[in-house]
């Protein structure tokens, strides 16, 4: 193993809460010393390559003698019982620790190196959150019954533990703030449309004119009956003036004859008497005009000419079109206010005046549902100054509004969740309950990306929200904005959201498409939506002989009798190869690479988001595997990184990552059945580290069901939670994992009790108190 030190902190800590199985209180390390326990253990197992003045990878274990020691190398500790927990040292050719040996030098180390008092659990405390581009939309949608997304605009949330919405990442730059305040006035002209614009008048010459006609510099000629054109395009539905100048050359025994079209409209009919330019005769209609582009037309009807007449001004009737014009609006009806907005600027009596008085009840209103608290006076009052200021300078009610209600959707109480101390007085109070209105929040966020309606909020005011969780917890859960958690949540825990960047090789798999793409995320979503509904047990993303298809994603998976766009449940055959997530094309397709799969991608993926176990990063320079086409005729991919990994500082951590990817060779890049990878057997078997074998993906999704439950629901739960509380697991969450593990398995690992067992644990009910010392 080489260059270990680069690897010890990174993948220790983040092991030390995420991959251990839950322990009884009596845990084999408790009243165990180093030097009596654990380095008799390190000298019969490590000695040999990091003992003795060997210093294998940079590693050598001889200055450690006690807990002091060991507590002053906190990386290279972690380092290693990463490698003792995942069974990559000592090397597989060495002499093994027992199973017992392994779990105790990796409980002793966790509990030496992290620390957890059960009797006096710490939250934490967490970054207050901006919200992200998701909760922005989700957030105005339903504070102000709007269907823009202006968030879409917005640059890219970072990402943090996986996720985009941990407070810690997520920064505020110039330029967000300006979207921010593009958004504030776009969502609300939306929601309280403003009044009709100022009357104005648009003429369109004769060179501006089309159609029939001879355009001069001060007309457009109608040497003959026709028709010349042009068109108006309306911003605001209302009445409108519509008018042409015109005059004639007259000639036979009566007057030109014009009419002036608007639309489907009839038409507008009249006799041109004006023989002059200067005493060209308008010809004019009001009439109301809807939202869009309007065609408007001067037609000449009876055109007129005789070559005998004597007098040669009397031979030729012709029209001459001055300009078109459109004035208004002149008289508009106001947007109605959508039903959200409605029911805000109603009073309980019926209505709130137009005035400061209705307008500071409306605000407070506003501010309530906006900051997702009961606001302060003061917020209150500053809200109705900014009002009365805009009024002041001649605006009405409506621009007012607008124009304060800017100020909350720009506020830092509208844009972040900031969760205050429950009693401002105790600020020395070492842990203290959220407010119920931050567990309003807390959960509608979690379970919806948005914020809390007024349910929620309604029993916040009046301290009840705790007292009736279980039922507000289901009710959220059955709501259609709880498919927020399988967009957002497992969007990203599952990497579903890096499919829309996939970019297999268009030559090697013609089948991919935009529509199989989002076909196939679809199917996982509603894998994942299913057991959120129904209640299932959790481990069903893993072993569920069902799935989710359309005709298309089923054709592409060779299943019939499904047909359409809709997508239903599809009860999988029992001797179909697909089972659970690891065999949705959707995950296969972002764990490989564009010309072939990737064993390592899939492997690792595996790891981290089945397991929560994060391998440590490759050394430097490693070569790439070879991908030319000769390279693909000396060996399958498998056989390929089998040679690779066999090269110095590889073989231990590939021992750890390939042979989960091999069990999922089966599947090309896409994620289609195959039995050969180009001219050679595809072989789908497998060893893991810790001694588990499969032939196959649905063996290896067997194993992890089983062998490595409680790993997976671990790492499950972690996920969860870091999605709940918006920042990292910590190791001082280490009893709360192991008390929502313990209530998973009384209640069949059911995601009820997924949720439940978070929102009763200390994390998520309590904050740390300002006056707590920040962790080291």
């Amino acid at each position: 193993m080489r260059r270990l030190p680069q690897v010890l902190f990174i993948s220790g800590l983040a092991l030390a809460v995420g991959s251990w199985p839950c322990r009884a209180q009596d845990a084999p390390a408790a009243g165990k010393s180093f030097a009596t326990d654990v380095k008799p253990l390190l000298e019969k197992y490590c000695w040999d390559c990091h003992g003795d003045g060997m210093d294998k990878g940079e590693v050598n274990f001889d200055a450690f003698t006690d807990e002091a020691s060991v507590l002053g190398a906190r990386k290279l500790w972690a380092g290693a019982q990463f490698h003792i927990a995942q069974w990559t040292m000592p090397p597989a050719k060495k002499e093994q620790p027992t199973p017992a040996e392994r779990e105790f030098l990796t409980h002793y180390l966790d509990d030496l190196l992290n620390p957890v008092d059960p009797a006096n659990p710490d939250p934490g405390r967490v970054t207050i959150r901006r919200l992200n581009r998701v909760e922005y939309n989700n957030t105005v949608r339903d504070l102000l019954g709007v269907t823009t997304r202006p968030a879409d605009d917005f640059p890219e949330d970072d990402t943090g533990y996986g996720f985009d919405n941990i407070g810690d990442v997520l920064a505020l730059s110039p330029l967000l703030m300006e979207r921010y305040l593009l958004a504030a006035d776009r969502v609300l002209n939306e929601a309280i449309p403003p009044g009709p614009p100022p009357s104005v008048t648009v003429t369109r010459g004769p060179r501006d004119l089309h159609g029939a006609g001879f355009p001069q510099d001060s007309d457009r000629l109608l040497a003959f009956s026709a028709e010349t054109e042009t068109d108006f395009t309306i911003a605001t539905p209302g009445e409108y003036m519509v008018r042409t100048r015109v005059w004639q050359d007259a000639a036979g025994d009566e007057p030109a004859r014009v009419e002036l079209k608007i639309g489907e409209n009839p038409p507008v009919k009249s006799t041109v008497k004006a023989d002059k330019r200067d005493e060209a005769q308008t010809v004019e209609t009001r009439l109301f005009l809807i939202e869009g582009t309007h065609a408007v037309r001067v037609a000449f009807t009876n055109d007129f000419y005789n070559a005998d007449e004597p007098n040669p001004d009397k031979r030729d009737r012709n029209l001459h079109v001055a300009a078109v014009e459109l004035e208004g609006p002149l008289k508009t009806e106001p947007k109605p206010l959508n039903e959200t907005m409605t029911r805000l600027f109603a009073a309980p009596a019926g209505g709130e005046a137009e005035d400061e008085t209705g307008a500071r009840a409306v605000l407070g209103r506003f501010a309530a549902r906006s900051f997702r608290r009961g606001p302060e006076s003061t917020e209150t009052d500053r809200l109705t100054r900014i009002y009365k200021a805009v009024r002041q300078q001649g605006e009405d009610h409506r621009g007012a509004m607008r124009v304060a209600m800017k100020a909350a959707l720009v506020s830092p109480h509208f844009l972040y969740r900031i969760e205050r101390a429950r009693d401002p007085k105790d600020t020395a109070a070492r842990v203290t309950d959220i407010d119920e209105f931050s567990l309003a929040s807390r959960l509608s966020y979690w379970l919806w990306s948005s914020m809390p309606d007024d349910e929620l909020l309604s029993l916040a005011y009046r301290g009840e929200l705790r007292a009736n969780l279980p039922a507000q917890v289901r009710r959220l859960l059955q709501d259609a904005k709880a498919r927020a958690l399988p967009e957002n949540f497992a969007g990203q825990w599952l990497e579903l959201r890096t499919l829309n960047v996939a970019a297999p090789d268009k030559d090697r798999f013609p089948d991919y498409s935009p529509e199989l793409r989002d076909a196939m995320r679809r199917e996982t979503e509603e894998l994942f939506a299913a057991i959120v509904r129904e209640n299932k047990p959790v481990t069903e993303i893993l072993g569920a002989s069902y799935t989710f298809l359309n005709a298309r994603l089923a054709a592409f998976y060779g299943i019939p009798g499904v047909n359409g766009d809709e997508f239903r449940r599809v009860d999988l055959p029992p001797d179909s190869h697909r089972r659970g997530v690891l065999t949705h094309a959707a995950v296969l397709t972002v764990t490989s690479d564009p010309t072939r799969t990737s064993p390592v991608k899939r492997g690792k993926w595996v790891l981290e988001n089945m397991l929560g176990i994060t391998p440590p990063p490759p050394p430097p320079n490693v070569p790439a595997l070879e991908e030319d086409a000769h390279a693909e005729l000396t060996g399958s991919v498998r056989q390929r990184l089998e040679q690779h990994r066999s090269k110095p500082g590889c073989a231990s951590c590939h021992a750890l990552i390939d042979p989960i990817g091999f069990g999922l060779e089966g599947f090309n890049a896409i994620g289609q059945w195959r039995d050969k990878d180009g001219n050679f057997p595809v072989d789908s078997s497998g060893v893991l580290t810790t001694g588990q074998s499969f032939q196959s993906a649905a063996e290896l999704a067997q194993v992890l069901l089983t062998d490595r439950r409680d790993t997976f629901l671990r790492a499950l739960t972690g996920k969860m939670l870091t999605y709940a509380l918006g920042r990292g697991v910590e190791p001082s969450d280490r009893p709360a994992l192991d008390q929502i593990l313990a209530r998973m398995k009384t209640d069949g690992d059911t995601f009820e009790s997924l949720i439940f067992g978070i929102i009763d644990s200390v994390p998520f009910q309590k904050r740390r108190g300002p006056a707590y010392p920040e962790a080291k």
